[in-house]
């Protein structure tokens, strides 16, 4: 397959262009971040309070309603712990548009800012937190459905140790009644096992999902990455059969015998079973405690960056 970036001239014409816009008279686009889940995310400004905000920007063209639900689900998490607060969403020009509060880097940033490596006392901090936001997003009855290291982000300024939780594209509400269904969420990578075999999700399966998170950050990779196949499908049938083999034990072999418990203990758990959170938090913070660690919010990037502005 060929190159589907634009030329430089058309992509320079395209950004000037959305820099043009400023949303409900008020947010002014500014410098493009990335690629969401679904759409483009630009930084921008609140021509009214001076502040910086994140837009999210899906052109009328394509399906509006990804968008539109993703805008829906941060109403109903709303003042949540950890959930990005929405200023406005509607419809822009040829765009549909979500304005919410900007946000720092993702852990997948700051994973690769660190050498592709946490230490032990990073994913615990980590761990404590992420866990804490699975637990307030099923409290009101929804699934994320995509949890991965994309989907983390840390706070800015005061807030700069608080864990994010972003991207609800895919989240749906929990139905409670087991059955076949499509999977939900195409990361495979740290898709459970459930996902995989196309069985309907419950909370057991977030969670899933992040005992792989916190294993990719102490590991450094995970045993299934880099897998090639011919075709998507196959691709998937052999991540399914190497997660589907490979014990708890044997994927934590050499680490702390607290990920293998929690990764077993989530994949034990049925459709109906409601999890232990508070259990999960309480193992991994007796480790924490157990290795002289301290609650002081200092992560693996925290002393990076205090190293490279001493440097400086």
């Amino acid at each position: 397959m060929g190159d589907k970036r634009e030329p430089p001239r058309v992509a320079g014409f395209r950004e000037r262009q959305m820099k043009s816009i400023i949303v409900n008279g008020r947010y002014q686009v500014k410098r493009k971040l990335g690629k969401g889940g679904f759409g483009l995310v630009y930084d921008g400004d609140d021509i009214l309070s001076n502040e910086e905000v994140a837009i999210k920007l899906v052109r009328t063209r394509d399906d509006p309603r990804i968008l539109e639900h993703e805008a829906s689900i941060y109403r109903a998490l709303a003042g949540g712990p950890g959930i990005p607060q929405v200023f406005w969403y509607g419809q822009q020009d040829d765009y549909y548009v979500l304005v919410q509060e900007l946000l720092g880097p993702s852990l997948e940033d700051l994973f690769n800012f660190c050498g592709r490596r946490f230490s032990l006392k990073t994913v615990l901090l980590i761990a404590d937190q992420a866990i804490s936001r699975i637990k307030y997003i099923h409290d009101k009855h929804y699934l994320h459905h995509d949890i991965k290291p994309d989907n983390f982000l840390m706070g800015v300024g005061r807030r700069g140790n608080v864990l994010y939780t972003i991207d609800f594209g895919l989240a749906q509400e929990f139905s409670g009644l087991a059955s076949e269904g499509r999977s939900h969420g195409r990361t495979l990578r740290y898709a459970s096992i459930n996902n995989h075999n196309k069985r309907k999700q419950s909370w057991c399966d977030d969670l899933e999902s992040l005992g792989y998170v916190l294993l990719y950050f102490i590991r450094g990779s995970l045993p299934w990455q880099g897998r090639k196949a011919a075709i998507e499908e196959e691709k998937d049938d052999l991540i399914k059969d190497m997660k589907t083999n490979t014990s708890p034990s044997s994927l934590c072999e050499g680490f702390p015998e607290e990920f293998a418990t929690y990764l077993g203990y989530v994949r034990s758990l049925g459709f109906e079973d409601r999890p232990r959170y508070a259990y999960l938090r309480h193992l991994f913070n007796r480790l924490f405690v157990s290795r002289g660690f301290k609650h002081d919010n200092v992560f693996d990037w925290t002393e990076k960056l205090h190293g490279l502005v001493v440097a400086s």
